[in-house]
């Protein structure tokens, strides 16, 4: 199956349990990668026969930006759903980092896989 990759998308979200945590919007790293079939795009050269990926991101940028989820999987969970609606997706996967979080890790991730029925 062919892959759309996105790597290290730097998206801004208000996302902790902790009250400190809740005072500003933190930096979070999304890595996004899509299952699809991109025979049609290979051979068209044309943006309509694929996803647009820029879109895409803009997409996934404003959902984070506006939650106000808690835990990570949560808006993990969120944010697949999302990739998961888009025409031709078969299965989506998503790695959700938040940076400096533990005083002795760089970060913490929560990773997602999901499938289309």
């Amino acid at each position: 199956m062919d892959k759309i990759i996105i790597q290290g998308l730097q998206v801004k979200s208000l996302i902790g349990v902790y009250d400190w945590e809740r005072e500003a919007k933190q930096p979070l790293l999304i890595d996004i990668e899509l299952s699809l079939d991109l025979r049609t795009a290979g051979t068209s050269d044309d943006v309509k026969d694929t996803i647009d990926y820029a879109a895409l991101a803009f997409a996934v940028e404003e959902i984070a930006f506006n939650s106000k989820f808690q835990l990570l999987e949560a808006l993990a969970n969120h944010i697949i759903q999302h990739l998961l609606s888009y025409s031709g997706v078969k299965s989506a996967k998503i790695s959700l980092s938040k940076p400096n979080i533990l005083p002795n890790a760089n970060a913490v991730t929560v990773e997602l896989f999901r499938e289309n029925p």
